[in-house]
């Protein structure tokens, strides 16, 4: 059993960071789902959420876990003005080319950001306090607690998203709005309103990753570029826009990378990702659970 002991290790550790890539997955689905579009800057938002936390944390000296929620409600507050003041004109037909409109607005965003935070944070690299020191100790593993207490606030992010989409109103608004906009509209949803309210809820996951993974890895301005390009890759996995996708996609990302980096070498640990997205497309070219729609 001692033999299997660093390699289950692993598998676990694979799971902890596959919850909190599902943070992420989760978040870009939700705005793809409602407002149909791709949000290039969903990794800036990681990064805002990370910048938030520390500051709360290492600044002003409260607890990291307070940092979380504040970089949670921060983000969703910005995300919310943000779909306000650059993604009205796409609803309200003031442009001709919505997709390319969508695209450049959001990449110009995203360097936006990146340009923001390395004038008024610096390009140095920060490190954000632990969430919690020690270990636990299971008998065949050992894990880090901060992690371990990182991945059980990450799941509990996911459960309660889940809540809002399957079991109150708001969710059914947003359900159908991603199934029609114009007929929801008739129905009487304010399609406008929940779609800030859907961009502020897919950037505060983003958020909630960032300052959760913020204590592990370090924090600096362009911190989102590798966790953005993973959170791509786990959708179109698990199938463009649909959330069950989006969560087991980040699972299986999560697992495959923390396996290749034991099994095989940890200088490649961004590769593995990809591979397993090659592999899965070349036998389910719409993802693993191709044609489900956004609220499956």
């Amino acid at each position: 059993m001692n033999e299997l002991s660093p390699m289950l290790a692993q598998l676990v550790n694979g799971l902890i960071i596959g919850s909190i890539y599902g943070l992420m997955a989760l978040g870009l689905t939700i705005i793809f789902g409602v407002l149909k579009i791709v949000n290039f800057s969903h990794g800036e938002f990681y990064m805002l959420g990370a910048y938030v936390s520390y500051f709360v944390s290492q600044t002003m000296g409260l607890h990291p876990i307070l940092g979380i929620f504040v970089a949670i409600l921060a983000t969703f507050i910005i995300g919310m003005l943000i779909e306000k003041a650059l993604l009205t004109p796409l609803f309200e037909n003031k442009v001709e080319r919505k997709d390319e409109y969508a695209l450049l607005i959001t990449f110009g965003l995203s360097l936006f950001l990146i340009n923001m935070a390395l004038a008024v944070f610096g390009p140095f690299q920060k490190s954000a306090p632990a969430l919690t020191s020690g270990v636990i100790n299971l008998g065949v593993i050992t894990l880090s607690s901060g992690k371990v207490l990182a991945a059980v606030i990450a799941i509990g992010v996911l459960l309660c998203t889940l809540f809002i989409i399957n079991k109150t109103w708001l969710g059914t608004a947003l359900r159908a709005i991603s199934q029609d906009r114009d007929a929801s509209a008739i129905m009487g949803i304010n399609a406008k309103r929940l779609g800030s309210i859907a961009f502020g809820l897919g950037a505060c996951m983003a958020g909630a990753a960032g300052a959760l993974l913020g204590p592990v890895f370090l924090v600096y301005p362009i911190m989102g570029t590798v966790p953005a390009i993973k959170s791509f890759v786990i959708i179109v996995l698990g199938s463009m826009g649909s959330i069950k996708g989006a969560i087991y996609g980040s699972l299986l990302v999560g697992i495959v990378e923390s396996m290749g980096v034991f099994l095989l070498s940890p200088a490649y640990r961004d590769v593995y990702s990809f591979l397993i997205l090659i592999l899965i497309l070349l036998f389910k070219p719409k993802g693993l659970f191709g044609g489900a729609q956004w609220n499956n």
